[in-house]
């Protein structure tokens, strides 16, 4: 599953909608619904995703995450490393390699890794 299929199911049961209906209200099949929310699809359009959110009725405040979420859950991923040093190359291919073999623990700490750093480079230190 990627976090937009889970935040999109989740939101879809708290309003005790079902793929069906939600398929049909937004113009495509409950095969590519249940796709999206399985994680089998890629991200979707802008599109879809102003459609889905008007269906869902996810207010303003609400918009900008179901909108990040969709942004980091494409299933495929590509790392462009050109033009950088030869260590980040061989650090996504090494991700590419193992990250079926990870433990969601070792996810968990890499992700706070990548979080502090992120912080550190925001705030100018």
């Amino acid at each position: 599953m990627t976090p937009f299929g889970v935040t999109v199911r989740r939101i879809r049961k708290e309003r005790g909608l079902t793929q069906k209906a939600m398929a049909k209200a937004l113009g495509v099949s409950p095969a590519y619904l249940s796709a999206l929310e399985n994680g089998k699809k890629g991200r979707p359009g802008f599109d879809f995703l102003q459609r889905a959110a008007g269906y869902l009725n996810i207010i303003w405040d609400e918009a900008d995450d179901f909108f990040r979420v969709a942004s980091i859950s494409h299933p495929r991923v590509v790392v462009d490393t050109s033009g950088l040093a030869p260590e980040y190359t061989a650090f996504a291919n090494r991700l590419s390699q193992d990250i079926r073999q990870l433990r969601p623990e070792t996810v968990r700490e890499m992700m706070q890794l990548l979080n502090a750093a992120a912080n550190t480079r925001e705030n100018g230190r």
